[in-house]
């Protein structure tokens, strides 16, 4: 008889969700098992629920970012310094897997990210192919997946509070070339919003300015690092002016986007100082478009746009180094505003989605 292990199974769009048993996989060499201990609840999950993400193969077993305990090897595997993993071993993984490495993306352009072939556990992979979702009491390490192990002082709870967001903002920053004593705007104040908080102040920004809503994030985002904070209650016009007056008139340096309002990218372009830059990071759907004005947002002042798609395993890599030096005083645990168990999935969701909570977590094991 073929073992199984329980698992959140999405069925379809605006469908709830169910609990299904699916078999464990036959370990091939390469592969792994994990024993799932938390799995976060994000708002790529919600955009999965109303379907507004393209080439989902519904049935799916959602969860991407994911921290296990590896319980069983199909063989023997290293992590990227060599050093051989082992049962009982706290790991998480790179969730994007099958980037070719043969196409332009990855060859020439070097933007791995963009590779049309790669698949993401929790999203690109169906409930009929396996546990390949962190929705799930184990999960399949699949042969040539990127398992990273958590730093020896690093408790689970600390890196999965900070989970995608982390990586996510990990990648924002890189791509907005924080400098020290840069002045800069966090858009959204959500689980992105946050860590880019965090990482801009480590940074060495000299004011970190979050602008988003619910109060309770804004208050949270400056635990976080942020020296002021602006509600969304204030008419952009009035939050731009606000923002003018503590840079002496010119704006910020630098902009992050990490909201998903179209809006916000045209007010980024009013907050930049002449010559700044702008990074995109909160449009992962398609929440419309935005009126631009190209001489008097774009072209006069001079600004620099940048996009910023994903991450990759330097991302993940370098936030677990990050949030073991730092968390004793960045509170990426106390993000995590409840744990669910799998039978309290549809409620996650639907936590999430009404922003009722900064982040949610899948604890496959709660009764």
């Amino acid at each position: 008889m073929t073992e199984s292990r329980r698992a959140r199974v999405m069925t379809a769009p605006h469908q709830p969700l169910e609990i299904r048993d699916l078999p464990l996989p036959s370990l091939t060499a390469g592969a792994a098992r994990l024993k799932v201990l938390y799995s976060e609840v994000c708002g790529t999950d919600v955009h999965l629920h109303h379907g507004r993400l393209s080439g989902v193969p519904y049935p799916i077993v959602p969860g991407h970012v994911s921290v296990g305990e590896i319980e069983e090897l199909g063989g023997p595997i290293s992590d990227v310094e060599g050093r051989a993993f082992r049962p009982g071993d706290r790991v998480t993984f790179l969730d994007v897997h099958e980037t070719c490495g043969r196409c332009y993306h990855c060859l020439v352009t070097r933007q791995s990210t963009r590779c049309p072939h790669r698949k993401v556990y929790g999203i690109t992979y169906s409930s009929h192919e396996g546990l390949l979702g962190g929705w799930a009491e184990a999960l399949w390490m699949k042969p040539g997946v990127h398992m990273l192990r958590l730093p020896e002082h690093l408790d689970a709870e600390s890196f999965i509070g900070g989970g995608c967001g982390l990586v996510t903002a990990m990648h924002a920053v890189d791509r907005a070339e924080i400098r020290l004593g840069n002045s800069v705007a966090v858009l959204g104040v959500g689980p992105v919003g946050q860590s880019i908080v965090a990482l801009a102040a480590l940074s060495g920004a000299d004011q970190v300015i979050a602008i988003g809503d619910p109060t309770p994030r804004l208050e949270f985002a400056r635990r976080m690092g942020a020296t002021h904070a602006f509600d969304l209650a204030i008419p952009p016009s009035d939050r731009t002016t606000a923002v003018r007056d503590l840079t002496n008139g010119y704006g910020v340096d630098i902009v992050i986007e990490a909201s998903g309002a179209p809006d916000a990218v045209s007010q980024a372009f009013d907050m930049v100082r002449d010559g700044g830059r702008i990074v995109v990071c909160g449009h992962y759907t398609d929440n419309g478009d935005v009126r631009i004005h190209p001489h008097w947002q774009i072209n006069r002042k001079h600004v620099e746009l940048r996009g910023c798609w994903g991450s990759d395993f330097s991302h993940f890599h370098r936030a677990l180094r990050v949030a073991e030096k730092h968390a004793h005083h960045v509170p990426w645990r106390e993000m995590v505003s409840r744990a669910y168990g799998l039978h309290e999935a549809n409620e996650a969701l639907a936590a999430v989605e009404r922003r009722e909570v900064t982040k949610a977590l899948i604890d496959p094991w709660k009764r």
